[in-house]
């Protein structure tokens, strides 16, 4: 039986350890039949070389500062240049806020010039990544994005909740632009893990409890695969008329009242 990607060619980006999502993607997209080329982005890109060598296969490594125009223009080149001339998909694992000045409770004293690095970075880069990763677009392709569900507001989340709204309404609507190239854009919505953007947020652990308290079928806060696997099936041929859409991965939680 071939494997759920077999034969097809993804972009993972901000793969930084091996508790992440995006490095459970790439590992279930490689036992899957697929290849991967990982993308990250200034001190962070080291790591990343090191961490891609606990893959079954170890996969090209590209610079992407996806707040960087020439990067952006370069991105093809750069594909290419890897080995890449066709893609089937990209999944987009990027966000940031200061921790600092737009998390943990400071949301209404946070100044703009640190929400727009959170909008630029977190929800803006979804729609700029795809546009530089067009022109190796097959007849179809799938995008699939990361998020933290933004319908409601979550103590400390603060200016990412904004973001990841933005970023989910910005899915949405490249859902309805690119739908007539083949291309399918969705998110998942994961429960919180025990990764080192979560470590970021100030007073995060306390999500642990309430999922642990309040999900229907549980929470395993260290176990990224659940949401790993949403994300490749969504990369996959097994969605082929779903977009604009986010599924979550989060016990259940989402389904539940207080």
């Amino acid at each position: 039986m071939s494997g759920l990607v077999e034969g097809k060619t993804f972009l993972v980006t901000g793969v930084t350890a091996p508790n992440s999502i995006a490095f459970s993607i790439a590992r279930i997209i490689q036992e899957q039949g697929g290849t991967v080329v990982v993308s990250n982005v200034g001190r962070a890109l080291g790591l990343t070389k090191r961490i891609v060598r606990r893959l079954p296969t170890e996969p090209p490594v590209i610079e992407l500062d996806v707040t960087d125009a020439d990067q952006l223009a370069g991105l093809s080149d750069a594909l290419r240049a890897a080995g890449v001339d066709r893609l089937d998909g990209v999944v987009h694992s990027i966000a940031y806020a200061n921790p600092e000045t737009a998390l943990g409770g400071a949301y209404m004293s946070t100044e703009w010039s640190d929400v727009s690095t959170a909008l630029h970075i977190s929800a803006y880069s979804y729609v700029s990544l795809v546009r530089a990763c067009q022109p190796l677009f097959g007849e179809s392709a799938s995008v699939v994005g990361l998020t933290f569900d933004a319908t409601v507001s979550w103590p400390t989340y603060d200016w990412m909740g904004v973001s990841k709204a933005a970023l989910e309404s910005a899915s949405r609507y490249l859902a309805r632009y690119l739908g007539a190239e083949g291309v399918r854009s969705n998110l998942v919505a994961a429960g919180p893990l025990d990764t080192i953007a979560k470590t970021a947020i100030p007073g995060a652990d306390q999500f642990n409890q309430v999922w642990t308290e309040r999900a229907p079928l549980g929470w395993d806060a260290k176990d990224a695969e659940p949401a790993a696997k949403a994300a490749v099936a969504l990369l996959s041929d097994w969605f082929p008329a779903t977009t604009g859409e986010m599924i979550h991965v989060d016990g259940g939680i989402h389904s539940t009242g207080a």
